[in-house]
């Protein structure tokens, strides 16, 4: 087991755009509407690609391995890089008392906690202005809510062949 971290800044807008953020349906059928089929085509095509975060946590692994920022065998190291992350963005966020530093480590030690158990984290911040700020931590081989979700990394915990972390997005 081990944990791929993601991280996504942008307009509140496009977060809130579900259909860029669900995998496409099922096909329709053969028989059906060539412009439904046309728009399945198209989800088909861009969920993969689309850096905005998934509905579900665990659609992160869907997504192509240079979306990955880091990878870690050890959840106190994905939370590690998770404190960073949101301390980077902390002085930015709308509310008040989201920045308050011992809510970010509260926020850490749960996320530590919840990774231990094999489960996903996934935290939204509203940012001053009109941006939205996504940090997830994905656990990976298995993933507890989609075990038959491939690796993304082709199951690699970290170390060689495992992507290198990505810039932090500011």
């Amino acid at each position: 087991m081990h944990h791929h971290g993601y991280l996504w800044l942008g307009e509140k807008r496009t977060f809130d755009r579900e259909s860029v953020r669900r995998p496409a349906p099922q096909a329709p059928g053969a028989g059906g509407d060539e412009e439904v089929r046309e728009r399945h085509r198209e989800a088909v095509a861009a969920f993969p690609m689309s850096e905005v975060p998934p509905l579900q946590t665990s659609h992160w692994l869907l997504k192509p391995p240079a979306l990955v920022r880091g990878t870690w065998a050890q959840p106190r190291d994905a939370g590690r890089w998770l404190g960073e992350r949101l301390a980077e963005v902390a002085p930015r966020f709308a509310g008040e008392a989201d920045r308050s530093a011992g809510r970010l480590a509260r926020l850490v030690d749960a996320a530590v906690e919840r990774l231990a158990r094999g489960g996903d984290v996934s935290l939204g911040h509203y940012l001053r202005g009109t941006l939205f700020h996504s940090v997830a931590l994905v656990t990976c081989s298995p993933n507890r809510a989609a075990p038959g979700l491939p690796c993304p990394t082709g199951g690699h915990g970290g170390g060689a062949g495992a992507p290198p972390p990505r810039a932090p997005v500011s």
